[in-house]
């Protein structure tokens, strides 16, 4: 039982590494946080579709970034890791119950992109940005990115099989 603790620990780190990673690569052209936000990083969050153990690298990824990445700030905190966890969550607990992986990815997708007023609306608090302009480009840009990755993060998990690397053996 601890071997399989530790390791799922271990592989959640290596996710939150991985998402600090992602973030800062794009980060360098201010894309990363801000009203446009084109995190390829986000694309992790498909991982909980695999197993809902994802959860806790993921949101300790956006955590960590949302903390000491650029744009950090306690408001981005509070809420761009609370809209991450929240949504995380839902997925975590809906996805099982949907036969075709495709549904479960479609699902993410959309919950994340729908969320992300919760981003509007700590940009709207913190920088008085219009809400509705930033809910609708930070939606798009999550639109974007999640949709693109879906693929991706599907044909991976044929070589990687993530469940598989979090599952106890």
């Amino acid at each position: 039982m601890t071997n399989h603790r530790t390791k799922s620990w271990i592989i959640n780190a290596m996710v939150a590494a991985l998402y600090i990673v992602l973030s800062l690569l794009v980060g360098i052209l201010n894309l990363a946080s801000g009203a446009i936000q084109f995190r390829i990083s986000e694309g992790l969050n498909h991982l909980v579709v695999f197993n809902k153990k994802y959860i806790w690298g993921i949101t300790a990824g956006v955590l960590l970034f949302n903390a000491f990445g650029p744009g950090n700030s306690i408001p981005n905190v509070i809420f761009g890791t609370g809209q991450t966890l929240l949504a995380l969550l839902v997925v975590g607990y809906v996805s099982p119950r949907l036969p075709k992986m495709w549904q479960k990815m479609a699902l993410n997708t959309v919950l994340f992109t729908v969320s992300m007023c919760l981003v509007a609306l700590e940009l709207k608090l913190t920088l008085n940005s219009p809400f509705w302009w930033t809910y609708f480009t930070t939606a798009v840009s999550e639109l974007i990115i999640m949709t693109i990755t879906a693929p991706i993060m599907y044909y991976l998990d044929k070589v990687v099989h993530f469940n598989q690397r979090i599952e106890e053996k």
